[in-house]
């Protein structure tokens, strides 16, 4: 259970910009919609995927990059902030407030549930596994989907400036074979993992300060550190940079991560 918690309701007005700086992340959209589509060609054609739950919802902006596959849309987020963001869209979205381990549904209701970049933030992050597995009719999907900062292909340089943030992952992310094994507790069948998106975005000299992501309250590793210690991040920063220009030199500043997905499924 992750000790740290991001209050989402401040961040929530600005957290779209995300989605229009770079790829947007397109790779986990097309990924999704792909299962989507795939599991809509195994079930009887009439009836196709009629519900995708997705927790830890936030703004709604996966949820409506699945518009074009089903018309029920379902969210959830214990962020009343992101919430509201997420009802201001002109997709018909179907949301509720609540917590990832007890989902407010019933029984083999769900085709679909999946969850982006935000099981490090659950409490009991295994009982949403279970939860799903309750909430999912035969033949549906589980996805998680994010990145395990175990995984050495991650560079990236806010844990390398930013003190703290690299160890504070380390507890709030499971590992992918920590959710294999809820899924495989569970009843899930068929797992598989997936590399969804790679996402490369070196910034070179000062443009560093230009990187949305740097901004406090741009990502959760940043939110969580103090004033005082995210000051100290910047300073760092600017200490590299002017070595690295005394010598005539120029640095990067890497970012290259993973995005995955494990994908479980209900037995038919």
């Amino acid at each position: 259970m992750p000790d740290k918690q991001v209050d989402y309701d401040l961040i929530a007005p600005g957290y779209n910009r995300r989605f229009v700086v770079g790829s947007g992340q397109r790779g986990i959209a097309a990924a999704l919609l792909a299962l989507v589509e795939d599991q809509a060609q195994a079930r009887a054609p009439s009836r196709g995927v009629e519900r995708i739950l997705e927790v830890g919802c936030g703004t709604g902006h996966w949820l409506a990059s699945l518009r074009p596959a089903t018309g029920g849309l379902y969210g959830l987020d214990l962020s009343a902030g992101m919430l509201a963001q997420a009802r201001s869209r002109e997709e018909q979205l179907y949301l509720a407030r609540g917590r990832a381990c007890h989902l407010p549904l019933a029984d083999a209701c769900t085709d679909l549930v999946y969850c982006v970049n935000a099981i490090h933030h659950f409490q009991r992050q295994r009982d949403f596994v279970l939860e799903a597995w309750r909430l999912l009719r035969p033949g549906g999907t589980l996805v998680v989907a994010g990145m395990d900062p175990r995984a050495h292909r991650h560079r990236w340089y806010v844990y390398d400036y930013f003190g703290g943030t690299y160890e504070t992952d380390l507890d709030r992310f499971p590992s992918w074979g920590t959710v294999l094994d809820w899924m495989v507790e569970a009843g899930f069948e068929r797992i598989e993992w997936r590399l969804a998106e790679r996402i490369e975005d070196h910034k070179v000299g000062r443009e560093v300060f230009s990187d949305p992501f740097l901004q406090k309250d741009a990502c959760s590793q940043l939110t969580l550190l103090t004033d005082e210690a995210y000051a100290a991040g910047l300073r760092r920063i600017a200490t590299a940079l002017a070595e690295s220009e005394a010598k005539g030199a120029s640095i990067t500043f890497p970012t290259d991560l993973w995005q995955a997905m494990l994908v479980g499924r209900v037995g038919t």
